[in-house]
C-alpha cells in the first residue's frame, strides 16, 4: 500500500518522538490544553517528516547504490522524487497552517518566527550535513527551537521565557547532538570512510575492517561526554529550584532517573563495543538507546504534573508498532 510507503519515508519508526519535542516545551510552561498538546504534537510529527523527506531526496543519488538501504521507498522506486517533494511540502504547509492557527487564536504571533528558526535548521543540516563536520550542531539547533516553540506559544518574546524551559530546549538539543554524532555516526561509518563523508565519526578514526569496527578512545569521550552532560542537565532543577524537591516525589524522580541514566549507559556501551560491525544489531542498539534517553526529560518534568511520566510509553509504543507494521521486527527500522 502507498499509505504504508509514505510512512516508511517519513521515518515514522521516530516520529512520535519529534512530535513530543513542542509538547514538552508546553508543559514546562504548564500548559496543559488537550487540544493545544494534540496540535503541538502534529506539527512535530509533520515537522519530522519534512527533514527525513527532504533528507532522503538530498541523497538518493547516494543511496540508490547501497544495497542495505533498499528498503527506503526512493530507493526501492515506490515513490517517485516527484512525488516525495509533493510530500515534503505538504508536511512543511500543513505544520506551519497548524501553527498558524495557534497563533490566530491566541492572537501571538512570536512563536511563529520560532518555529521558522527551527525549520531553517532543519533545513539547512539537510543541505549541508555530508560536507561539513559537527553539522550536528545545526540540527540540534533545529529541534532545541522546536522545544522553544512549544515552550513560546503563549508569549511574546524571548524575555518571558524561564531557565527551566532553557534547559529542557538544551536537553533536547543534547539528546540530538548523540543521535546523530554517536549513533547516527556508527550507523552509516561504513558507507561515510567509503564516500568521504566529514561526518565527526570518520574525522575522529572510526572504521570498519574486514567487518571489525574500530571505535577510537577519543570518539569514546565524546559519546560518554555528550551523555554525562546530558545526566547533569537532567538533575539540574532539583538543585536550582524549590519546587523540585518540595514534596516525596523527587525521591521516586530520583530513583527512576538513575535507573534509566544507568540503562542509557549499558546501552551506549553495547553499542560502541560491537566487535563486528552489522547495521541491524547496531540499529537495534540505537533503537534501545533512544527511548531510555528520551525518558529522562518526562520523568524530571514529574514535578509539574505527575502526568508527563505517560510521554515516556508513546515514542516506545510509535517505535515498535511502526517497525511491526512497516518492518516485521521490533526493534530494527529497516528505514533506519
Amino acid at each position: 500500500m502507498k499509505i504504508r510507503e509514505y510512512l516508511k519515508l517519513a521515518r515514522s519508526f521516530n516520529a512520535v518522538l519529534t512530535g513530543i519535542s513542542p509538547v514538552m516545551g508546553a508543559l514546562v510552561m504548564q500548559h496543559y490544553s488537550l487540544l493545544e498538546l494534540i496540535v503541538l504534537f502534529f506539527i512535530g510529527f509533520l515537522g519530522h517528516t519534512w527533514g527525513f523527506v527532504l533528507n532522503d531526496i538530498l541523497d538518493y543519488k547516494i543511496d540508490r547504490h547501497e544495497k542495505e538501504l533498499k528498503d527506503r521507498p526512493l530507493v526501492s522506486g515506490t515513490i517517485s522524487l516527484r512525488n516525495a517533494w509533493l510530500f515534503a511540502w505538504t508536511a512543511l504547509i500543513l505544520a506551519f497552517i497548524l501553527a498558524l492557527y495557534l497563533s490566530v487564536s491566541k492572537g501571538l504571533f512570536f512563536s511563529l518566527l520560532v518555529l521558522v528558526i527551527s525549520a531553517s535548521f532543519v533545513t539547512l543540516y539537510d543541505l549541508i550535513s555530508k560536507k561539513l563536520p559537527l553539522t550536528d550542531i545545526i540540527l540540534a539547533l533545529g529541534v532545541f527551537f522546536l522545544v522553544l516553540y512549544g515552550a513560546s506559544i503563549h508569549l511574546t518574546s524571548l524575555n518571558e521565557v524561564p531557565l527551566l524551559a532553557w534547559i529542557v530546549c538544551t536537553l533536547g538539543a543534547i539528546q540530538v547532538l548523540f543521535m546523530n554524532i554517536v549513533a547516527g555516526g556508527l550507523k552509516d561509518i561504513d558507507n561515510d570512510v567509503q564516500k568521504g563523508a566529514k561526518t565527526l565519526a570518520v574525522k575522529l578514526g572510526v572504521r570498519v575492517e574486514h567487518q571489525h569496527l574500530h571505535v577510537s578512545v577519543s570518539f569514546f569521550f565524546v559519546a560518554y561526554g555528550i551523555q554525562i552532560a546530558d545526566v547533569i542537565l537532567t538533575f539540574l532543577p532539583f538543585v536550582l529550584f524549590p519546587l523540585f524537591t518540595a514534596s516525596w516525589l523527587c525521591y521516586i524522580q530520583w530513583m527512576l532517573l538513575i535507573v534509566i541514566s544507568g540503562l542509557m549507559f549499558f546501552f551506549s556501551y553495547k553499542l560502541l563495543s560491537l566487535p563486528t560491525f552489522d547495521r541491524d544489531t547496531v540499529r537495534k542498539h540505537i533503537g534501545l538507546h533512544y527511548y531510555t534517553n528520551f525518558a529522562l526529560v518526562p520523568v524530571m518534568l514529574m514535578t509539574l504534573t505527575p502526568w508527563a511520566i505517560l510521554l515516556v510509553f508513546f515514542p516506545a509504543l510509535g517505535f515498535v508498532l511502526s517497525n511491526l507494521t512497516l518492518h516485521g521486527t521490533l526493534l530494527q527500522p529497516k528505514t533506519m
